[in-house]
C-alpha cells in the first residue's frame, strides 16, 4: 500500500482531533499540513507549545511506523523542543519529519514545524522512537 493512503487510513484519533492532515509520506520523509484553530491556541492567540509538539511528535510516529517490521509497534521515548516563532490562529502550520536514525530498537526523527505561508521556522522536534 502506498504511504500516504497507509497513514490516511489508520485509526489516529489524537491527530483527527487536532487537524493533522497528511500530504506527503514515504519511509524517510512525512509531511503534514494544520489549521492552528483557536482551541488549540494560548494567550495571546498564538499556538500552544504542547499542540507543536503534539503535531510533531505524531510526524516522528508515523515515520517511525512506515519503517516498522511487520507486527511491531512503536512510542515516543524523548522529545526535544525549540520554539522559534509563533504560529498565529488561523495560520496553516506545515511539519516535515526525515530520519536521523532508523535502527532496529529506536529511530530518531527530526520535524521542522514552518508557517506553510512564509516558510517561517516555527519550531525544530528531535525525538527518539521506541521499537517495540
Amino acid at each position: 500500500m502506498d504511504p500516504l493512503e497507509k497513514l490516511k487510513r489508520m485509526a489516529l484519533p489524537f491527530a483527527e482531533l487536532i487537524g493533522v492532515e497528511f500530504v506527503e509520506a514515504a519511509p524517510d520523509r512525512v509531511v503534514a499540513e494544520m489549521i492552528v484553530r483557536a482551541e488549540l491556541c494560548t494567550r495571546p492567540a498564538v499556538m500552544h507549545g504542547g499542540a507543536i509538539m503534539a503535531f510533531a511528535d505524531t510526524l516522528g510516529a508515523a515515520g517511525t511506523i512506515l519503517n516498522l517490521p511487520e507486527g511491531a509497534g512503536t512510542t515516543t521515548v524523548e522529545s526535544k523542543t525549540n520554539f522559534i516563532a509563533a504560529a498565529p490562529q488561523g495560520a496553516r502550520v506545515r511539519g516535515e519529519a526525515i530520519p536521523v536514525h532508523r535502527g532496529r530498537r529506536t529511530q530518531v526523527w527530526q520535524t521542522r514545524i514552518t508557517l506553510a505561508e512564509t516558510g517561517r521556522l516555527v519550531a525544530l522536534v528531535s525525538q527518539t522512537q521506541l521499537v517495540l
